[in-house]
């Protein structure tokens, strides 16, 4: 396989359900969360906080959240 064919990080990483995004929210400030696909997080900005995907399900925990950089 050449690198021209090989998917891009996002383009590998399952996505997450449109659906599911427009109901998730943060479950500190239940602000609306943005889908980083290249990270496969879900950001919180309202928190300060990007929550991790882990094999396609949104970890809603604030103590797994990695917190944003300024």
């Amino acid at each position: 396989m050449t690198d021209e064919s090989r998917p891009s990080e996002a383009e590998a990483a399952p996505r997450l359900d449109p659906k599911l995004l427009e109901i998730l929210v943060c479950p500190l400030t239940k602000g609306r969360l943005e889908y980083d696909a290249a990270a496969q997080e879900l950001v919180s900005r309202s928190a300060g906080l990007a929550y991790p995907i882990r094999d396609g399900i949104p970890i809603m925990l604030p103590d797994e959240a990695r917190p944003l950089k300024d």
